[in-house]
């Protein structure tokens, strides 16, 4: 049986992940294409806790987030809402833990294409799961740092709408990306700054410029 395209969706909080994959999934179904989602599973398991996991929890919820992708079989894409690794860098960043990165790198190497999510949308609060804007640029940071280190190729998805979806089609229809360089991996628009608001503001520009 076929095996079908893996794709994870990764971000920092309230940068419009679940949004984004539910307009992959959308897209592509309208295609006739079959579509398994892997849905976040920390989300679930906060609303059925009532709070956020501890440290030692982190490692059992990275697992099932696994599990949901192993699962899947046949059909054509196959959208994970988040991996391991994002549990691995918020044990990393909110408990100091780095026992979880060798299993969440060795996940992280079945997916074809991984999309981060930029810092482009306004924060907004979401109950007990988002920790605030400063926390959502200190988890991006770092989520980029562990994948250029690790060599794993990712690209960055922007725009509001129709035009996140589109900026991420751009990456996974061959041909059509504009933004991803060879392998993949973002080329940053300012060579000299990686500063999330100089660069949403470099993009901007950009997009302006080109829908005029």
């Amino acid at each position: 049986m076929a095996q079908p395209l893996n794709v994870a969706v990764l971000g920092a909080e309230c940068t419009g992940k679940s949004s984004l994959v539910t307009a992959l999934q959308t897209h592509w179904q309208a295609h006739g294409a079959t579509v398994h989602v892997a849905h976040e599973v920390l989300r679930q398991w906060c609303d059925e806790q009532g709070r956020t996991p501890l440290a030692h929890e982190q490692r059992g919820i990275a697992q099932a987030q696994a599990k949901l992708v192993e699962q899947a079989r046949g059909g054509d894409f196959l959208i994970a809402d988040t991996s391991p690794l994002m549990t691995a860098i918020y044990s990393d960043v909110l408990f100091q833990d780095l026992s979880l990165y060798p299993f969440a790198l060795q996940h992280q190497r079945i997916y074809h294409h991984t999309l981060v999510t930029g810092l482009d949308l306004p924060w907004q609060a979401d109950g007990i799961q988002r920790d605030g804007p400063v926390m959502r640029e200190r988890i991006d940071a770092r989520l980029r740092d562990v994948l250029q280190r690790e060599g794993l190729a990712f690209s960055m998805v922007y725009g509001n709408g129709p035009a996140r979806l589109a900026s991420a089609l751009a990456v996974l229809e061959p041909g059509t990306s504009a933004h991803a360089q060879k392998g993949g991996t973002w080329r940053w628009l300012c060579d000299k700054c990686s500063d999330s608001r100089c660069e949403h503001r470099l993009f901007s520009d950009l997009q302006a410029a080109v829908t005029r």
